[in-house]
């Protein structure tokens, strides 16, 4: 009975955090799909009387939103799967490799996860200035193919759950170490990759710092910088607002519907040693 009443505890409790969480989605696809003058009527209505599909017609039609997808999809896929190889390169080294200095160097870059985002802004955007990276997508684009620290250290924790006598019977046959790591170690890391890859994914897909503050011409505009000229080109009309994020949202959600399976057993089996 104990079990029971716990079970129901739970499940309700989740339930009712999941409907807190999907309000403010469900709230923004009601707008989107509602008449301009009907939007801040009083009470509020979820579902509309009259269903104005003519807002996302509009903005597919009449805004960038298309070519910013397609400019964001250049900037973050790159980064995202090249910054995932040498990622995963790092942290098989780090993890399973002997070499002086292994310790330091980890917590060398460890440590760079303690410096906060936006004490870099400046002195990244003298570096990138000097280089002649400004309204370019360099900056968004070129250091994410060297990887990030947490990624690195997720992976490693990954990496050292595979058990060791795989990479023993691997030396046995002959296998030098980027074979056992392209050979063993990444075909056993999907979840651990596909996790990464996700955070990755949704990491560059929604920035919009980093857009907003390296980039200038409206042509090279990334998804997000587009949505953000919404307010004042269409003079706040928040049914088309809304109608453009419900459509950058399309994106996200099939990546994680596909991904889900890989994304929860990554989160599970990580940190399970070491």
């Amino acid at each position: 009975m104990k079990v029971l009443f716990s079970k129901t505890v739970s499940y309700l409790f989740l339930i009712t955090g999941s409907l807190i969480m999907a309000v403010p989605f469900f709230w923004m696809l009601s707008t989107s799909l509602k008449e301009p003058g009907v939007v801040f009527e009083l009470p509020p209505k979820w579902i509309p009387e009259n269903i104005v599909w003519d807002n996302y017609k509009f903005v597919l039609m009449e805004s960038d939103l298309i070519k910013g997808f397609f400019n964001t999809m250049i900037v973050i896929l790159p980064p995202t799967f090249v910054g995932l190889f040498t990622s995963a390169l790092a942290a098989y080294a780090f993890g399973r490799l002997q070499f002086p200095g292994r310790n330091v160097l980890f917590i060398a870059l460890l440590a760079t996860m303690m410096i906060p985002g936006v004490v870099l802004m400046v002195p990244s955007f003298i570096l990138y200035k000097y280089l002649g990276w400004i309204d370019s997508w360099n900056p968004l684009m070129i250091p994410g193919l060297f990887g990030g620290a947490g990624t690195v250290f997720f992976l490693r924790q990954f990496f050292k759950t595979i058990p060791t006598e795989l990479e023993d019977a691997a030396h046995i046959d002959g296998l030098n170490p980027f074979g056992i790591f392209s050979r063993i170690m990444v075909p056993l890391s999907k979840p651990a990759l596909a996790t990464q890859a996700i955070f990755g994914f949704l990491g560059g897909y929604n920035d919009y710092m980093g857009p907003l503050i390296y980039i200038n011409s409206p042509e090279l505009f990334t998804l997000q910088l587009v949505l953000a000229t919404f307010q004042d080109n269409y003079n706040a009309e928040w049914t088309l607002i809304m109608a453009g994020s419900v459509l950058a949202l399309i994106p996200t959600i099939i990546l994680f519907f596909f991904a889900q399976k890989y994304f929860v057993e990554g989160i599970t089996m990580t940190g399970m040693k070491g």
